[in-house]
């Protein structure tokens, strides 16, 4: 299985406050987050975390971060975000860590579903004419929605759980690109 997130902040001590997360300290912000990974992530599934997992500041850092990717199931790939750190990126039980990365998926239909994924927002994006979709994080549920096949797949946006590609596809169902360049 596949899923998405994005924003966990981990080691944010103000992202409660920020994002007016209902938590009372970042450790039972990340208590939450971590059980709620682990209770819909297998070790065998693959996430495509969206950037900004941790706010780090050196290598005092280093050690906390590895020990939070250790307790998260799945093959994690990092599409980094702007907090996103060396202590972050350099770990290596990320899979892979990428800027920008696309994957396609079988959805079922007649050919495979393009997804594009960025820690920002994009209003138009490779094949989006095509019916691809795009996920993002960095907005934290405040970007008014783009329209299209776009989803905020952030941590605030889905009660602090990852979203799986079923459910991201039962998202894009009946959402439709309209073209704001020349592709239309």
């Amino acid at each position: 299985m596949i899923f998405f997130t994005a924003d966990t902040h981990f080691l944010h001590k103000n992202i409660c406050e920020y994002s007016n997360r209902p938590f009372d300290s970042i450790e039972e912000m990340t208590e939450t987050i971590v059980n709620r990974w682990n209770a819909v992530v297998a070790p065998g599934d693959t996430v495509f975390h969206l950037g900004d997992f941790a706010i780090s500041y050196g290598k005092k850092h280093e050690k906390p971060i590895d020990d939070l990717l250790s307790r998260l199931n799945g093959n994690k790939w990092l599409i980094y975000g702007n907090h996103d750190r060396e202590e972050v990126k350099k770990n290596s039980r990320w899979v892979k860590v990428l800027g920008y990365h696309e994957l396609k998926v079988d959805l079922g239909g007649d050919h495979k579903t393009k997804i594009v994924l960025s820690h920002y927002a994009m209003r138009t994006w490779n094949q989006s004419h095509r019916g691809s979709f795009m996920l993002h994080g960095h907005s934290h549920g405040n970007l008014e929605d783009i329209g299209g096949r776009t989803m905020d797949v952030g941590v605030d946006c889905h009660n602090f759980w990852p979203i799986s590609i079923d459910q991201v596809n039962e998202f894009m169902k009946d959402r439709h690109h309209e073209p704001v360049d020349h592709h239309a």
